[in-house]
Formats: C-alpha cells, sequence, structure tokens
C-alpha cells in the first residue's frame, strides 16, 4: 500500500490526518503527532504549576498574613474549582480556534494570575484580594482539557493510552516541580515574589514554541457540536464520576498534603515542603504506565483493581493519622499519590476504547466507525476532565470541615475510603460485570486494543 502524502499545510493548518493508516503513521503521522505531543505536554505542564501555585504560596503566608487554616484551605477549594470549571470551555475551544492556535493562546493567559499574584503578594492585603487574585490562577487547571482533546485527535485507538498518558503526565509533573521550586527558595530565605519571577518567562517561553512548533487538524476544529453528543452519552458521566476517584485525588491531595502536614503534623513549612513534592512526582511519573497497562491489559481491570489499592491505602491512612504516625502517613500518602496517578492514565485509555466500541456496536465499519469514537472521545475528554477535577474541590472541603470539626484529616479521610468503595462498584457493574452484553462488548473492546477494528 502506498502512503498517503504529506498534508497540505495553509498556516500551520493539517487538512487530511488518518493515523489509522499504518502507511501513512509511518511515513509522516508519527512524526507530526509526536512533535505536536512534546510541545503540548510543555505547555499544559506549567499550566499545572500556574493552577497549582496556592498550594505552594499558601506555605509562604506565615502568621503575618493573618490567614486561619480554614481560610487557606478555602482558597485552595475555589482555585481548584475554577480550574475545574474552565475545563468545559476549554475543550470547546480547540474545535473553534484550532489546537495549535488554542495552546497559544491558553499559554499566554498564563500570565494573568501570575503577575496578578505577583502583584498582591505581601503582608497586609486582604483575604478577599487574595481569594480574588488566586480564582485566577484556576485558569491554569483548563489547559489539561484542550490539550488531552488536541492529543487524542493526532494519535491512533492502539497508541492512545500511551499518548494521553504521556501528555497528561507530563502536564500533572507541573504540581511536584513547582513544588520543588518552592522548596528551594525557601531553603535559601527566598520570597514568593523570586518563584512568581521565575514563571513568567517560562510562559512566554511555552507560548512563542507552540506557535512555531505546533500543528492545528482542519477535522477538529470543524467539528464543533461533538461536545453536545458526548454530554447526551451516558458514558460521558460515567467516566466522569470515576475520574473524580482518580484525578480528583491527585489534584486534591496535591493542593492539601501540605497544609494537613502543618496543621495535623505541626510541620514547619520548610519541612513541609521537603515531603510534598514527593507524592505528586511519582503519580505525575507513572500515569505513562496506567496508559500502557490499559493498552496492554484493559482499562476498567486496571482501573477497578487501582481502587482497590486507593482504598487499602486510604485505610491505613486513617490508622496513621489516628496514631499521629509521621512517617506512615508520609508514605502511604506517596502510596495513594502513585495510585491516583496510575489509575489517571487507565481511565483516560477507557475513554476512547468505549465509544470505539459503542460505534462498532451501532454498526459503523471501517473509518466511518472510527471517525466516530474519535470525534466523541475527544469531545467528552474536557467534560469529563472538568467533573474529574471537581474531586480536588472536594477534597479540599472535606479536609477544611475535617479539621473544624475534629482538628485532623481523619474524618475526611473515612468518607474518602466511602467513595473509592463506591468507585470500585461502579467500575465493576458497568464495564466488567460479564452478564451485561453491553459492558462485555466494551470489555472486550478494551482488553484488546491491539486489534484492527475489523477484527475486534
Amino acid at each position: 500500500m502506498t502512503a498517503p502524502a504529506v498534508p497540505r499545510r495553509s498556516g500551520r493548518w493539517i487538512e487530511q490526518w488518518d493515523p489509522e493508516d499504518e502507511a501513512f503513521w509511518q511515513a509522516t503521522g508519527e512524526r507530526i503527532a509526536r512533535r505536536n505531543l512534546w510541545f503540548s505536554v510543555l505547555s499544559e505542564h506549567i499550566g499545572f504549576s500556574v493552577w497549582t501555585l496556592w498550594s505552594v504560596l499558601v506555605l509562604f503566608m506565615g502568621p503575618k498574613y493573618g490567614l486561619t487554616p480554614a481560610d487557606k484551605f478555602l482558597l485552595t477549594s475555589m482555585v481548584t474549582l475554577v480550574g475545574a470549571v474552565v475545563r468545559v470551555p476549554y475543550t470547546f475551544a480547540v474545535a473553534v480556534f484550532g489546537g495549535r492556535n488554542w495552546t497559544i493562546i491558553s499559554a499566554g493567559l498564563l500570565l494573568v494570575p501570575t503577575v496578578a499574584a505577583f502583584a498582591v503578594m505581601k503582608p497586609g492585603t486582604s483575604f478577599t484580594t487574595f481569594l480574588l487574585v488566586g480564582l485566577l490562577a484556576g485558569i491554569g487547571g483548563g489547559n489539561f482539557a484542550s490539550s488531552m482533546t488536541n492529543i487524542n485527535a493526532f494519535f491512533p485507538l492502539r497508541k492512545k493510552g500511551w499518548a494521553l498518558g504521556l501528555n497528561a503526565g507530563g502536564g500533572n509533573i507541573g504540581v511536584p516541580v513547582i513544588q520543588l521550586v518552592a522548596l528551594a527558595i525557601i531553603g535559601a530565605s527566598g520570597g514568593p515574589r523570586l518563584l512568581l519571577g521565575i514563571y513568567i518567562p517560562l510562559i512566554v517561553v511555552a507560548a512563542v514554541l507552540a506557535a512555531f512548533f505546533m500543528d492545528n487538524l482542519a477535522s477538529v476544529k470543524n467539528d464543533t457540536g461533538a461536545a453536545k453528543d458526548a454530554a447526551k452519552d451516558a458514558h460521558t458521566w460515567i467516566m466522569s464520576f470515576l475520574y473524580i476517584g482518580t484525578f480528583g485525588s491527585f489534584i486534591g491531595y496535591s493542593f492539601a498534603f501540605g497544609q494537613v502536614l502543618t496543621n495535623q503534623f505541626g510541620r514547619t513549612p520548610l519541612q513541609a515542603a521537603y515531603l510534598t513534592f514527593i507524592g505528586p512526582l511519582l503519580g505525575s511519573l507513572i500515569r505513562p504506565l496506567g496508559g500502557w497497562l490499559a493498552d496492554r491489559y484493559g482499562g476498567a481491570r486496571i482501573t477497578l483493581w487501582n481502587y482497590v489499592g486507593m482504598a487499602a491505602a486510604t485505610a491505613v491512612l486513617i490508622v496513621a493519622s489516628r496514631q499521629k504516625s509521621l512517617l506512615l502517613f508520609v508514605s502511604v500518602f506517596v502510596v495513594l499519590f502513585v495510585l491516583s496517578g496510575l489509575g489517571n492514565g487507565s481511565t483516560y485509555k477507557m475513554i476512547p476504547g468505549i465509544f470505539q466500541a459503542k460505534a462498532l456496536a451501532k454498526g459503523l465499519e471501517g473509518e466511518e466507525a472510527v471517525a466516530h469514537g474519535r470525534r466523541l472521545s475527544g469531545a467528552s475528554m474536557g467534560l469529563i476532565g472538568a467533573v474529574g477535577a471537581l474531586g480536588g474541590v472536594g477534597i479540599n472541603l472535606a479536609f477544611r470541615q475535617s479539621f473544624l470539626s475534629y482538628g485532623s484529616g481523619t474524618g475526611a479521610f473515612v468518607a474518602f475510603l466511602a467513595f473509592y468503595g463506591l468507585c470500585f462498584a461502579v467500575t465493576w457493574a458497568v464495564y466488567l460485570r460479564r452478564p451485561a452484553k453491553q459492558a462485555a462488548t466494551m470489555a472486550a473492546q478494551e482488553t484488546k486494543p491491539q486489534l484492527s477494528y475489523a477484527e475486534v
């Protein structure tokens, strides 16, 4: 079979894109897709750093800032909330503007919260001002949704688990990176404005590189109605619920971990900073592995057993919290971070598999089935990412209430344990329960991602 010609471009637009065509993929597709992936990761990485900026800044904000622990948990909750909400319009933006164009815009927008935080970060600033400026940082959370929607369109189904896991993991690692930078600054007796000053030029670099090296896919831009169709599908909301348990845990714990250590275990900001980056770092690095395992063994199976592990880790955290054992608490919390990252990769791999299976169940075949599955899975990812991020809001509010009511995070961990049990039950009932014909079809699709569409 002769490989298709390199797609014609006009203003960095690719008019024809068919990654499922092996000849096209080998000749030109893979090289282009990987280039877009790397620069997407860079922009999303900085977006995550800006989104989680205030989880670090609150560690700098000692008694002279006049904020209570409840104030800080409320602040980080609201930042997480904005990050979740903006993921919906960010998903639509890819179809409206094009993936490359929106990456440039969204990267440039990160200057707004960063410069604003630089201006107000000083003692004497009111809590209301901190809250309003903190809300601006939430736009960094939107970069994930647009990036995942864009990259999903570049890769064939058999490569999506790895590609989406790498894209998201590279973005997620922005959380521990900003925590490590903050650790270095605190250790050197520097202030929060130095941290902000480091990121302002990095944002500009990310936007410029996206302009020079990324591409828009015309097929994605022309499909502005896909999100509406995805929103009507029940599986979009089922997967949103499951993603609350994985990504919601990751981002929620990333915001809250340092505050739990300072409030419950009496750690200083510097002592907390030495520990807080470890969990997000490992959870980010392992996300591509979760996608790879899902490619190989099935996303639903990996997700199911991952929830078992998360529930077990949470049960141990309850014991560690009650016994005030810092070593056990930190060790198991890191394990919980790792499992959340693994689950992030496996749940996102499930999405294209589910919609591909539904296309086949409708009787669609060949390229028509591929296009249908890619269309709905790309659109649903933004919605799923938005709802999943709301789990981070719930986690921070649960910790806030737990500290107000009990003086520790134990009550919150009990609630998280119950939720992970519910996620396990939903995963099994919808996607792995053998008597359900549709669930069996989806499971077969996911456990055999290496098969061609004709063979599934």
